[in-house]
């Protein structure tokens, strides 16, 4: 597990959840090989993994966190509903 070596960029949600979200991802990359994002992404659900991408979304308040987890950035965020 990797938990404390992320770092996060920008987060629009409580601490807590924060602390999920990286626990859910470095429990990904422990289960996947760190070059298959796809099925990262797909293991943490509503998550974009990549090395270098960009994205535009709209999320829910307090549920959007942007982080960096060894050598992938993880954003993570619940879509707003419609």
């Amino acid at each position: 597990m990797l938990e404390g070596k992320a770092t996060i960029r920008e987060a629009d949600m409580p601490e807590k959840m924060q602390m999920q979200a990286m626990a859910c991802a470095s429990q990904a990359l422990d289960l996947h090989d760190v070059f298959d994002c796809k099925s990262i992404a797909a293991h943490i659900k509503k998550c974009v993994v990549g090395s270098n991408f960009g994205c535009f979304f709209t999320h829910s308040p307090g549920t959007f966190i942007y982080f960096a987890l060894e050598t992938l950035n993880f954003l993570v965020f619940k879509a707003a509903s419609s």
